[in-house]
């Protein structure tokens, strides 16, 4: 950890709602004036596209069903703690871009001078300089194996784990709408991932200092057959803090400001699934100006 070059490190499953938080923090950072280094989770795995594919298949012809990107033989956990070691010491470090679509290949090829395909790694280049913190968001901000303890360099660390119907109705719909994934191919997917999500996915919730979990309230019970995600208003966002006294954690203030929360654990505060945005903001704004305060101290 970094007082200087403090770390923030969202973390949660394909399909759970990261990209969420991950909007809240941008708009703190910009309200704010903080300049952040952006770090995606994909960046670090340790294998392209097809050689992923082609790991995938030599894995199943040994016997090997679980071959996943959830597990550390398809990461550079190393790698992903040796930037955030770098990163809190010096303010630096090295990064990459994971090319998704071909949208991205044409504006990273533009930016770096490639001729990259969607599939691929840009590059490694240095971090901009002069960056006020650095910024994760993937599925291991907080990993820990018998070699390697991420999490050791992360001064806040988030938690986005719906509970895993909702889960992985939301992944069934996003492979199908993003990617043209059908559902049968994605429920391989989650089946192919469950072992290395639990071991290397789920235990980073126990570190996070906050967790937002996203509860619904209709009938989830059948999650392969969901003809639509269940909507904000038909849900609820418990928000556990794991040691509110770290961050100040300020409750009556956000039972007053957050309309309809309640709290269901000294540690725990339930919000209505509308006002998770909303809820982010006011939770995190003050974590992140007092790191700033902090840092120019």
């Amino acid at each position: 950890m970094s007082k200087k070059h403090p770390i923030v490190a969202v973390t949660g499953s394909s399909g759970a709602g990261t990209t969420t938080v991950k909007r809240a923090f941008e708009h703190i950072f910009e309200r704010d004036g903080v300049n952040p280094a952006i770090i995606e989770g994909d960046s670090f795995h340790s294998l392209n596209r097809m050689e992923f594919r082609e790991a995938m298949k030599k894995a199943e012809e040994q016997g090997n069903h679980h071959f996943s990107h959830f597990g550390p033989e398809a990461n550079d956990f190393e790698a992903l703690a040796n930037l955030f070691k770098s990163y809190g010491e010096t303010g630096g470090g090295k990064r990459r871009y994971y090319i998704h679509s071909q949208e991205e290949a044409n504006e990273l090829n533009k930016r770096f001078n490639t001729n990259l395909n969607p599939g691929e790694f840009t590059p490694w280049s240095d971090l901009p300089g002069g960056t006020d913190i650095l910024f994760y968001e993937g599925l291991h901000g907080g990993v820990t194996t018998d070699d390697v303890d991420v999490s050791q360099y992360v001064d806040l660390l988030i938690g986005v784990v719906p509970i895993v119907n909702l889960e992985w109705i939301q992944k069934i719909h996003r492979d199908n709408a993003e990617r043209g994934y059908s559902a049968e191919a994605t429920v391989d997917t989650i089946l192919r991932r469950m072992p290395d999500y639990i071991n290397y996915i789920c235990p980073q919730f126990t570190k996070a200092d906050i967790n937002f979990q996203r509860v619904s309230t209709v009938d989830t019970s059948n999650p392969f057959i969901a003809r639509d995600i269940p909507t904000p208003d038909e849900s609820l966002v418990v928000i556990r803090f794991k040691d509110p006294k770290k961050f100040a954690i300020d409750f009556p203030y956000l039972l007053n400001m957050i309309h309809d929360s309640f709290m269901s654990r000294r540690n725990s505060l339930v919000v209505p699934g509308g006002k998770m945005g909303l809820a982010m903001e006011i939770i995190l704004t003050p974590i992140i100006e007092r790191m700033m305060a902090t840092r120019n101290a």
